[in-house]
């Protein structure tokens, strides 16, 4: 891979998160409000009610954003070429699809860790929940995993949308939304009915959840849980890259990849 042309691609996605107004609100101004907002809303529990029920909340949303934000930018970082129909562009030049799909990965995994330390930050300074307690070795685990699993989930949209075009970009959105009540980040798993259960335990993030809300409490890692979410990663990967490749192709066999621009 060269990386002279991998830079091209992070530059384009530097000056369009500059520049885009839109992802600007949806990555980071969204991010900052639901912070502030889950914020007050646990800071209420755990005066009124609960608050181990106030931090599970306030660790979900901080955790969730890692992987809404890096789906986010894979996902629409594409659409914004299809939009200015600069796709047919891309592909032309030598850039190979491996060197744009690891550029993604990259600007992607650098907005999330951008966000993640700013709303960490701020949950710190202005709410009293330290994240930080779970230790750094933890809170780069959590990351790993979470970040993994959101390229799978990019890599199946993105598979989509070249397959089926524009009509169905709102899983860019929408998709993660559909997700996230099943990997159980704002409660235990076993709040869950015994069938979403099972659903819950096939997703990675669920792992990452449960050893987080473990540590509050204790510091220590949870390698069992860690494993798990590990090996499920690689599994969803593989299976992501094998999807969006087969989609690729049926993209051009069939002409929808001339047709997205249209």
């Amino acid at each position: 891979m060269s990386t002279d042309r991998i830079k091209a691609i992070l530059l384009s996605e530097f000056f369009i998160t500059k520049r885009s107004l839109e992802v600007i609100m949806d990555l980071f101004f969204f991010s900052l409000m639901a912070t502030i907002v889950f914020g007050f809303v646990s800071v209420f529990l755990a005066s009124s009610i609960d608050s181990t029920a106030a931090h599970y909340l306030f660790l979900g949303i901080i955790l969730m954003e890692v992987i809404r934000v890096t789906q986010y930018s894979i996902s629409v970082s594409a659409l914004w070429e299809v939009w200015s129909r600069n796709l047919s562009n891309v592909f032309i030049t030598p850039l190979s699809l491996k060197e744009y799909l690891f550029a993604l990965f990259l600007s992607g995994a650098a907005k999330s860790l951008l966000t993640f330390t700013a709303i960490s930050l701020i949950s710190t300074l202005i709410f009293k929940f330290n994240i930080f307690s779970a230790c750094f070795h933890n809170l780069a685990l959590y990351f790993v995993n979470l970040t993994i699993f959101s390229w799978s989930i990019g890599l199946f949209i993105l598979g989509f949308i070249f397959r089926f075009g524009t009509r169905i970009q709102a899983l860019a959105w929408g998709l993660i939304f559909l997700v996230q009540p099943l990997t159980a980040a704002f409660f235990p798993v076993n709040i869950l009915p015994s069938p979403l259960q099972v659903i819950a335990y096939s997703l990675p993030p669920t792992y990452i959840f449960e050893a987080a809300r473990g540590n509050l409490e204790n510091p220590s890692v949870n390698w069992n849980l860690i494993g798990m979410a590990a090996a499920l990663n690689i599994f969803y990967f593989a299976l992501a890259l094998w999807f969006f490749n087969i989609m690729f192709k049926k993209s051009k066999q069939t002409g929808q990849f001339a047709k997205l621009e249209g």
